[in-house]
């Protein structure tokens, strides 16, 4: 539920937001009022214990819950868009759309292909971020960088990455994939298993891109190895990766034990069981777990035939698949949020930080994912049923296209 508001204002003047309740990570907030100036929050607290400043103007969310703004870490597209297509027209709908859905930062998430159309969406992402500076005509999530997802993964774990098109990781291909982004490669997705791959994830360090390891074979020790040499979280755990096994517990062997390495999960119901998705929730905890959707362009359209990358994909209801096999999916991080609250019992509070507060600190998003004192003005406005309602973008207000 996305209640259009009639109304684009820039909130460049001092604005105090009120609502029902606001939501921290470690407060809950009861008649809250956030003050906002210039795009950034300036104050926040309750009612009863701050006035709301003279001459500043006043916005009400009756019976609203106030969260940060959700930020998706892995997103192939939505709305029609696939994030490699040349399409700014689609793009800003897609951002839109995500904007609908309580979501205000992400990172664009490429897919395995010929390296020359690799180095050419890197390149084409990486002006729009750029970009990102200017001011804009339209309000959507913005892109904070780049998710690269392939070339460097596992041929036994490849789902459905074209496997002709994988390529063996070396430092010197890195440097040209960082090159072409032009600095906007912020994430990396890769098999720590696979020869030159740790000094790789060395090299990415040395450039502050976040490698996650994924689409996996590695033993428990090729992953042990891979966290030692830098990598920091897991992509879409219990997909694409060595089965757990109790004498050779493998990849996911590491990432559920690991006290250290963050861990991501596609919340659906579909790419993992509830039951294991609370197992997950149970071993990462809300210090470590993230929510990501990995949707594609099929994301909020009818049934059909979507483009991901090189391929299309079928989309039948909320599966997506390629040569019988899942290819992504059609989920929204606000539905994940609510998956969350129902297959492990938690509440809104925990299930907005592995969706907000944990994948900003992932990425080392500056400002994001958590409502504190000169931090952006992202936030998402819920219903008592944790639907979004509105969404604030640097103290912008969303609105239907």
């Amino acid at each position: 539920m996305f209640c259009a508001i009639l109304y684009n204002d820039t909130f460049t003047m001092k604005t105090c937001i009120t609502a029902a309740r606001l939501l921290t990570p470690t407060e809950v907030i009861e008649s809250p009022v956030v003050v906002v100036e210039d795009g950034v929050i300036e104050s926040f607290a309750s009612q009863v214990a701050m006035e709301i400043p003279n001459g500043a103007k006043c916005v009400d969310f009756p019976n609203l819950v106030i969260v940060p703004g959700l930020i998706d870490i892995h997103v192939h597209g939505g709305a029609g868009y696939d994030v490699m297509q040349d399409d700014p027209s689609c793009r800003i709908a897609f951002e839109r759309a995500m904007a609908r859905h309580g979501v205000t930062s992400y990172l664009p998430t490429t897919v395995t292909a010929s390296m020359e159309r690799i180095l050419g969406a890197v390149d084409r992402l990486g002006n729009i971020i750029s970009a990102e500076d200017a001011p804009h005509a339209h309000i959507g999530a913005k892109p904070l960088g780049i998710h690269l997802e392939g070339p460097f993964i596992s041929p036994a774990k490849c789902g459905v990455h074209p496997a002709e098109q994988l390529i063996a990781p070396t430092p010197e291909l890195f440097e040209k994939i960082w090159d072409a982004s032009g600095g906007a490669l912020k994430m990396m997705t890769i098999a720590p298993e696979l020869p030159d791959a740790l000094e790789v994830i060395r090299a990415a360090r040395e450039r502050g891109v976040w490698t996650s390891m994924g689409h996996s074979n590695a033993t428990f020790t090729e992953t042990m190895q891979g966290i030692s040499a830098g990598a920091v979280s897991a992509t879409h755990t219990f997909n694409a990766m060595r089965a757990l096994d109790h004498r050779e517990p493998g990849i996911l062997g590491a990432v559920l034990s690991s006290d250290h390495l963050m861990a991501d999960i596609i919340a659906d119901g579909i790419h993992v069981a509830p039951a294991v998705v609370k197992m997950f929730l149970n071993a990462k905890g809300t210090e470590r777990a993230i929510l990501i959707t990995d949707a594609i362009s099929a994301t909020g359209m009818p049934d059909g035939t979507y483009q991901l990358g090189p391929f299309q994909v079928e989309v039948r209801g909320d599966r997506c698949e390629y040569q019988g096999k899942l290819a992504g999916s059609v989920l929204t991080l606000d539905r994940a949020v609510r998956n969350v609250m129902s297959f492990a019992e938690w509440t809104l509070q925990q299930s907005m930080i592995i969706a907000t507060r944990n994948p900003a600190r992932l990425i080392r998003a500056r400002g994001k994912g958590i409502i504190a004192v000169n931090n952006d003005a992202d936030f998402a406005f819920l219903s008592a049923d944790a639907q979004v309602v509105h969404t604030m973008i640097a103290g912008r207000l969303a609105v239907e296209a």
